[in-house]
């Protein structure tokens, strides 16, 4: 509906991966999939625990063959992502967050604890999205001393806050809860927060799972911005 390209991999990891936490994990809590929903199959979640899948989150960075697209699983507790797990397979890297702690993995390695930078004063780094960035964005930035942008696809975004290779992601574009919530439970982890344009927190399980425009942001951002407002 929204002219997104859909591959097969997007189909067949969804299975793969809705079977994987129905047979290897819990049948018990209502599971939202990308792919699913858009065939129509929305279950409801009502005031349950719930998961919410995007398979394929970069699907045009998976055509283009330049690595940066991830696989996400999160789940969803009162509104909050509680458990957040970004894979990005070309890469071999996968980043969870949780209560316990978030962690970075590369390859067969073990886990890396990884954190939200303070920025230092030379300014912010910012990230913008590699194929959905737009004017309004970039107008956004300009309320901030940004010493240096970077482009990055997908939710890899998210984890690069989370990890302290950026500051300040601003998405004033479409996107839908399945694309943002693992990144977001990673984030926020990390010490990292994301909010809308009005400076609340963003929720989950809304009744479009639509969500609105947001910043994401690492932390003391606010020391950043000119004239402090």
């Amino acid at each position: 509906a929204d002219k997104s390209p859909v591959t097969e991999a997007d189909n067949v990891a969804e299975e793969l991966i809705i079977r994987g936490i129905r047979e290897g994990v819990t049948s018990k809590w209502p599971i939202i999939a990308e792919e699913a929903v858009s065939r129509g199959e929305i279950p409801e979640i009502n005031n349950a625990p719930f998961w919410l899948i995007d398979p394929l989150d970069g699907t045009k960075e998976f055509i283009n063959r330049n690595g940066e697209f991830t696989v996400n699983i999160a789940l969803i507790n009162n509104g909050e992502p509680i458990l957040g797990i970004v894979h990005a397979p070309a890469k071999k890297v996968t980043y969870v967050g949780f209560q316990e702690g978030v962690f970075r993995q590369r390859g067969e390695g073990d886990g890396v604890p990884i954190s939200v930078r303070n920025p230092t004063k030379k300014g912010l780094i910012a990230i913008l999205s590699r194929n959905h960035s737009n004017e309004s964005s970039v107008d956004y930035l300009k309320s901030y001393q940004i010493k240096n942008t970077i482009e990055a696809g997908s939710s890899l975004k998210f984890c690069q806050i989370a990890e302290g290779s950026a500051d300040i992601y601003p998405r004033l574009a479409p996107t839908m809860e399945w694309d943002t919530a693992a990144g977001h439970a990673i984030l926020s982890f990390a010490g990292g927060t994301i909010v809308t344009l009005e400076d609340s927190p963003l929720k989950y399980g809304k009744s479009n799972f639509r969500n609105p425009h947001f910043v994401a942001q690492s932390a003391n951002i606010r020391n950043f911005k000119h004239n402090g407002k």
